[in-house]
């Protein structure tokens, strides 16, 4: 029978999930000595290696592997337990752990502090990933929470809209299209658009959007972040579609401009996200009804947009 206390469990899960002993000691803030002796012990407690150096990349051996998926057990249900036990205190308190999309990282720092404010016994741990990233962390389990635009379709997964999401077509103040009173989405096919990698999903809804219209756009570069692709438009590199939210410093410093162009911009929503079937904490729960009730308004009110 393997004999592990719940510290060297803690530390082997955040040394498998980083691949990084040094990035799993500043996590749980302790050395990277201390770190790598606790696995050590637990290596010897196993029988087995759990983990490989290959290169200089630090991999899960098998047994590494399977001890993993049962560290990720044991603590998600430690979790649980500590929202359960919350919830019969009758506390808003407790771990909430939140994945958004890195387009919602313009937004959602503002209403999680505005919500740690009001419950300050609850303790966020806010992750942003792409959308490819944040679906693994979906399927794995591996947070309360999920904030994202499209929902994918026939997935396990239960949404709750809560902010208007606004996507316009923008540009460099210099684009000769800025001048243009009316664009239409045949002359958007003539410029070069800069868009999110394949699988983003701003750039699913806008190219479902132009295929719906009969018009495709043939993209011109592709990068990796809404960050990268405004410091594109600014320089002049071409055109794009992005979230409102995403550009307001730029747009009220005049270094990006909206197009009026037919059909846009289009609206969709944000959703906060969680598994079918999964028990929330009161702090998890409390924090959708926060967004629903409370979120279009607290956003307008400290990131105004001009469509």
């Amino acid at each position: 029978m393997i004999h592990a206390t719940l510290q060297q469990l803690r530390l082997f899960e955040a040394v498998a999930r980083h691949s990084s002993f040094t990035r799993a000691a500043e996590e749980i803030h302790l050395s990277q000595p201390a770190v790598s002796i606790q696995v050590k012990r637990l290596e010897e407690n196993v029988g087995l290696a759990l983990f490989e150096q290959v290169g200089k990349r630090l991999s899960l051996t098998e047994a590494g592997r399977e001890l993993y998926a049962a560290s990720k057990d044991v603590l998600g249900r430690l979790v649980e337990l500590e929202g359960a036990i919350d919830a019969l205190r009758g506390e808003m308190a407790g771990t909430l752990r939140v994945t958004a999309v890195t387009s919602a990282k313009y937004f959602l720092p503002h209403l999680l502090g505005a919500f740690i404010r009001r419950y300050p016994g609850v303790e966020p741990r806010l992750k942003v990933a792409n959308r490819a990233h944040l679906l693994e962390r979906i399927a794995d389990n591996e947070d309360d929470l999920y904030v994202m635009g499209q929902v994918p379709a026939n997935s396990d997964v239960q949404e709750a809209p809560f902010l208007e999401n606004i996507i316009a077509i923008v540009a460099s103040p210099n684009h000769p299209l800025a001048r243009r009173r009316k664009v239409t989405l045949a002359q958007l096919t003539e410029e070069r658009f800069l868009v999110r990698e394949s699988g983003s999903g701003n750039r699913k809804v806008v190219e479902e959007y132009f295929a719906e219209q009969g018009v495709r756009i043939h993209p011109y570069m592709e990068l990796g972040s809404a960050e990268a692709i405004k410091q594109g438009v600014m320089a002049g590199l071409g055109i794009s579609a992005l979230s409102l939210h995403n550009l307001r410093l730029e747009i009220a410093a005049g270094q990006i401009v909206v197009l009026k162009v037919e059909g846009f911009p289009l609206r969709r929503q944000w959703n906060v996200v969680y598994r079918k079937g999964k028990r929330l904490s009161p702090a998890a729960l409390g924090f959708i009804e926060f967004l629903r009730s409370e979120g279009q308004q607290l956003v307008n009110e400290a990131m105004p947009v001009k469509v």
